[in-house]
């Protein structure tokens, strides 16, 4: 069964019944429903490229914009390709709590552009995140991300062309009189996001959280010690 629009302004979709997705707003795997569709007569008198919908989670009402590629505009309907680009993805969740403030800003700047599916601003701010961040670590921190990013690459086994182009994007200055920034496609993106993370886990997120258990085992050796004292001099007396 296609995809398609008919004369009523009706959307029919090849999996309407299980069509689901991770919704922007509440984050939640669920059904959507269209609830709003451009009119037959509109589309057929002025025959666009794209398409776009309205659909409705149905897990918490929000609207959800989707947008279809026009295959064909006939006399009774217009068909659509099935595969849809949605406008809007869902926030990507980090722990920001151990980065620092410039780095912190930087970062949820890129994922908002990352959300929006502007990729190269995605690449320009995650440039700005790593140069943020290199100022605060100096030149030995900006040599460990270095060796974290080759560690990264052997894990994932990211072929030579990606990792050229993520190499850049983190390593490049828009210092330079003509910074040399790729274009990122979705799956470039979608994989320097990862890299991005994974990076500044090991900078700062596992620091973070490792002096933090530490700082917490003390506190609470020191407070055992102290009690033992209190009591051994309660015995004593």
């Amino acid at each position: 069964m296609a995809t398609y629009i008919d004369a009523t302004g009706t959307l029919h979709h090849e999996q309407a019944a299980s069509l689901a997705l991770t919704c922007p707003h509440c984050l939640v795997l669920s059904h959507i429903t269209p609830i709003a569709v451009p009119g037959f007569n509109e589309l057929s008198s002025h025959p666009p490229k794209f398409v776009g919908a309205v659909y409705r989670c149905d897990s918490c009402n929000a609207p959800i914009f989707l947008r279809f590629p026009v295959k064909l505009c006939g006399n009774h309907r217009i068909e659509l390709g099935s595969q849809f680009v949605e406008v809007e993805r869902p926030r990507e969740k980090f722990s920001f709590l151990y980065l620092p403030e410039q780095v912190e800003i930087m970062f949820r700047e890129a994922l908002s552009c990352y959300s929006h599916s502007s990729f190269n601003a995605f690449a320009a701010m995650c440039r700005r995140t790593m140069q943020s961040a290199f100022a605060e670590l100096g030149e030995s921190g900006k040599l460990r991300v270095f060796d974290q990013l080759n560690d990264v690459r052997t894990m994932a086994d990211l072929d030579a062309t990606m990792f050229v182009d993520i190499k850049r994007v983190i390593f490049g200055s828009d210092a330079d009189p003509h910074p040399n920034l790729p274009s990122i496609d979705d799956q470039t993106a979608g994989v320097l996001l990862e890299v991005m993370k994974d990076l500044l886990y090991q900078m700062y997120v596992r620091k973070g959280r490792l002096q933090q258990a530490m700082m917490v085992r003390r506190f609470f050796s020191d407070e055992s010690l102290r009690n033992i004292g209190a009591a051994r001099k309660s015995e004593s007396a």
